[in-house]
């Protein structure tokens, strides 16, 4: 047959130039209020954007700033100031309570062959105050910048900062390597440090209060022998370097480090910040015994919020430790702590609780629950991976935050005394919201749809009780890209699908297609079932399904049922169902889409990664007459093998619907059923050609996986081919990787289809 589009390498690669250009927005921060001599207010905003740069192969960061004139109740007038710049080497940055004061943590490539070092510095609003070599001081690891430890806090007098490490480990020695004794010392001398010599002293953040000694934890007594080799646990997927985190405390006026001590060796501490008065350090420890378990996009682990007072050393619990707790945020009058509260183990997303916790009374309360079932236009329930870095309105009372609302992404103001919820979002156009900060009430947003890149928004907050009269204004504006329409679709599985314990759940699907060229009529369909499986696709920016679009693909982004933002219910429905449930959803949307649309039947392709990869890989086994070609980047196949190597074992026994104990060795009917819910066991149906995408580094989903698969249709005669990104984890995030990624997808899709 003839194709109807046959687009050149050259012109995909131009498309995809295009489109990898628009940048994403990371950061917002308002500096303080300042008055015009006519009596008007202003405020300078500060932004952080990233972007793929195709030519130097690595993402970019550049800060633009912004003025905002405001009454306190309205803007009056915003807009840009001067252009953009790039941020380099600059890994984590905070501003301090007054606005006057910025920290910085600084990587700066070492001199000839001198390791990369790192530097904490601090800069007052006309110059660089402090610059402080961390590496050649030497008193604890790499500093943590992720967003899942890291933390670079203000105490509220701006003479400490908090932050998280990895813990100093004594170079270990060869049992026969030999050191000779310098001159003037005896045997004894050599290689063991006095006592005194490693306490560092830490100033008391009060004024006129005695300072503490705190032994720093990273000083050896002697340099151990036969340790070279000894294997150190680590936190998993994107977290290999995060092994054991120590809290450490820079005394700015004094120069001096220390690393606290007091909390208990079985937990792993981060998200830290200063105490009401300065009196010592919260923070959430996770539980890392009998071993630790893949972190990273995994909010079910044991944890819980804890207070290290700074002098004493003293540490205890603030929150129950038998749940699974993240993201806490102190109340601008220092009285209360909110954070985001689920069970332990289970699903690894799921409908979360916030909490919160009075400081002087020491009562934990529930201010919002999980929700079982969404019903539109009320509260969806909380499906977020963190609260806003600053989350609280000026009053002390209401927080600001954003989550999936089906295949929405809403902002919503929750009054933490009442427990209600008001939409801001409710009369603003559809799409993906994101709230970035909120600082005396002024709100700062970003808003993406599948066709229009990211931007800017700002808004005052009403008063209590006012709050669905936000007026939004677009600050930074990204003009939508020609040539895509899209619209969501809600669908009902059919009885014989309904789940027996959850009957009525729908679901959702994200139904893109060109509006333009010469397949807009009639264009062939790739369908793209999430990861996770307990995520979701919101109605915002994406590269992938945009690009595809522009080159004459229609693109169905399948919510398929345990997707979050449709009630806890639907969340709890797909474990012990996958392979079944999952895969009849996305099939039975497949088959609606193709009945109810003018697509081609005759050129459906399947995309995927992760779970959603699992999902294709079902599909094009289950279903092989639907589908004639599928990407699957770093896809599950066989859970039975995967159990072993996954930084998430219990990823593979819950989601097969078996119980996950740390001690436990699956028996043979365990292995048995994980494996015949998994995709290998269609491999024999199989007629699509597949093309495989694995990352090397990946710990998630090991790529012996992908290549088990490989393997597999190699020996029955299917057509596949395999590409091996060295340096890439599961997500498959280098630039590089990711734009080598869609030209051989697109490729690969434009072959296989036009048949």
């Amino acid at each position: 047959r003839v194709p109807q589009v046959q687009p050149r390498a050259e012109e995909l690669s131009e498309v995809y130039r295009e489109l990898s250009q628009h940048p994403g927005l990371s950061t917002a921060c308002l500096g303080p209020d300042l008055t015009t001599q006519y009596g008007g207010k202003y405020c300078s905003l500060y932004t952080e954007w990233s972007q793929r740069d195709l030519a130097r192969a690595e993402n970019i960061k550049f800060c633009r700033q912004y003025l905002i004139f405001h009454d306190g109740a309205s803007i009056v007038y915003s807009g840009p100031a001067g252009t953009c710049s790039e941020i380099k080497g600059e890994l984590l940055s905070r501003e301090s309570p007054s606005g006057t004061l910025k920290a910085v943590l600084r990587k700066v490539p070492g001199k000839e062959k001198e390791k990369e070092k790192q530097f904490l510095e601090v800069w007052d609003q006309n110059r660089k105050v402090k610059s402080i070599d961390l590496t050649a001081l030497d008193k604890h690891g790499s500093i943590y910048d992720d967003d899942q430890f890291g933390c670079l806090a203000w105490s509220h007098s701006e003479t400490h900062l908090v932050y998280v490490a990895e813990k100093k480990r004594p170079k270990a020695e060869s049992f026969f390597q030999s050191k000779a004794p310098e001159l003037g010392t005896s045997d004894e001398d050599v290689g063991h440090p006095k006592k005194e010599d490693a306490a560092v002293k830490v100033e008391s953040p009060h004024p006129g209060s005695d300072g503490g000694w705190l032994w720093d934890c990273g000083a050896d007594w002697a340099v151990p022998q036969g340790e070279q080799f000894v294997y150190h646990d680590d936190w998993g997927e994107t977290l290999s370097t995060r092994s054991v985190p120590v809290l450490c405390v820079l005394d700015i006026e004094g120069n001096s480090i220390s690393v606290l001590e007091g909390i208990p060796e079985h937990l792993s501490p981060g998200q830290a910040f200063w105490s009401p008065e300065d009196t010592g350090v919260v923070f959430v420890g996770w539980w890392h015994e009998p071993f630790r378990l893949g972190l990273r996009h995994c909010t079910n682990r044991r944890s819980a919020l804890f207070y290290v007072d700074l002098t004493g050393g003293k540490c205890e619990p603030l929150s129950e430790d038998n749940r699974a707790v993240w993201s806490p945020r102190l109340s601008p009058d220092g009285c209360r702590i909110v954070y985001l509260e689920n069970n332990v183990l289970g699903p690894h997303q799921q409908c979360s609780r916030l909490r919160m916790y009075d400081w002087y009374t020491k009562h934990t309360s529930t201010v919002l629950d999980t929700v079982p079932r969404q019903a539109w236009g009320t509260f969806p329930g909380i499906y977020c991976s963190a609260l806003p870095a600053m989350c609280w309105a000026a009053d002390s009372r209401r927080i600001l935050l954003d989550t999936a609302q089906r295949s929405q992404q809403d902002v919503f103001v929750v009054d933490t005394a009442t427990g209600t919820t008001t939409s801001l979002t409710a009369d603003a156009p559809q799409g993906s919201w994101s709230v970035l900060t909120i600082d005396r009430d002024l709100l700062v947003a970003k808003f993406s749809t599948p066709s229009c890149p990211p931007m800017l928004k700002v808004a005052v907050l009403p008063v209590a009780g006012h709050e669905a009269q936000t007026q939004w204004i677009c600050l930074q504006d990204a003009p939508p890209v020609p040539g895509i329409s899209w619209n969501i679709r809600t669908l009902q599985p059919p009885p014989e699908q309904e789940h027996p314990q959850y009957r009525g759940l729908d679901f959702d699907a994200i139904l893109m297609r060109p509006s333009e060229g010469p397949t807009a009529q009639k264009p062939p369909l790739v369908v793209m079932p999430h990861g996770g499986p307990h995520s979701v696709f919101t109605a915002g920016w994406m590269l992938y399904p945009a690009a595809l679009c522009r080159v004459g693909f229609a693109v169905l982004l399948v919510n398929y049922r345990g997707s979050l933002g449709f009630g806890q219910d639907s969340v709890a429905s797909l474990p012990g169902n996958v392979g079944t449930q999952d895969v009849r959803d996305v099939q039975f949307c497949v088959e609606r889409v193709l009945q109810e649309e003018m697509l081609d039947a005759s050129q459906v392709a399947l995309v995927g990664g992760s779970h959603g990869g699992f999902l294709a890989c079902h599909l094009i086994g289950q279903f092989p007459d639907t589908y004639y070609s599928c990407v699957v980047r770093n896809p599950v196949v066989n859970i039975a093998s995967m159990v072993a190597t996954t930084d998430i074992p219990d990823w593979c026994l819950t989601e097969t619907g078996l119980p996950y104990k740390p001690d436990a060795l699956p028996d043979p009917a365990q292995w048995t059923e994980m494996l015949h819910k998994s995709p290998m066991c269609y491999v024999d149906q199989v007629r699509a050609p597949v093309l495989l995408m694995l990352g090397e580094d990946d710990r998630r989903v090991p790529p012996k996986q992908g290549l088990e698969y490989y393997r597999a249709l190699k020996a029955r005669g299917v057509p596949t081919r395999l590409l091996w990104y060295p340096g890439n984890n599961h997500a498959l995030a280098g630039v590089e990787a990711e734009a080598d990624g869609f030209m051989n997808m697109a490729l690969w899709l434009l072959k296989h289809l036009q048949r």
